[in-house]
């Protein structure tokens, strides 16, 4: 099924998915650019939250700009396909290859303000990812690898832990705790 189709059937967990499923189909549909970073007031990014076989393990890289522990993910980069977006971060970023995809259904729709940052010697201006999450399944005895141009550290932490371990709060409160919330409603 095409994105936009997903992103149509996508049933919000919340009244913040519901708002953000709305402004990530008006982006859809206005702004032709969105899946690159031409686009410079909004680009379309995928990220995983990354369990373990048992569930009850997160992986969180320790990212560079925003100096916190946080999921995994990156920008779309002109592919329309954001599951393959989000196992291409996670390959990237973790170091790990062995990766499976919960299901290839979409788990969490976000907007996420990002502020303005220096990346790579130059200035790149506040603007939103429209940001699509996906469940993804890896084996926490595999080896990790930090990828130093953009996370100082790759762990597993325990649900709650991982949700502790973000100094940003919105995160912590919106988005990385509903994202368990998730798992305890499928069961785990």
């Amino acid at each position: 099924m095409e994105l936009l189709e997903q992103i149509r059937a996508y049933r919000p967990w919340n009244e913040q998915e519901e708002r953000d499923r709305a402004l990530i189909l008006q982006a859809l549909s206005e702004r032709p650019l969105v899946f690159t970073r031409e686009d410079r007031l909004a680009h379309m990014t995928a990220s995983a939250w990354v369990v373990n076989g048992r569930r009850d393990k997160v992986l969180m890289a320790y990212h560079n700009i925003y100096r916190s522990w946080s999921w995994l993910g990156g920008h779309a980069d002109g592919e329309r396909d954001l599951l393959a977006v989000a196992l291409r971060e996670v390959r990237e970023e973790s170091g790990l290859s062995r990766l499976r995809p919960v299901t290839g259904e979409i788990y969490s729709l976000e907007s996420l303000t990002v502020d303005g940052h220096e990346k790579r010697g130059a200035y790149v201006s506040s603007h939103l990812h429209l940001n699509v999450t996906y469940l993804i399944e890896a084996d926490d005895a595999g080896p990790l690898a930090a990828k130093p141009d953009e996370n100082k550290a790759v762990a597993w932490f325990g649900r709650e832990e991982a949700v502790a371990a973000s100094s940003e709060p919105w995160f912590r409160e919106r988005i990385y705790q509903k994202l368990n919330d998730k798992l305890r409603a499928l069961g785990y």
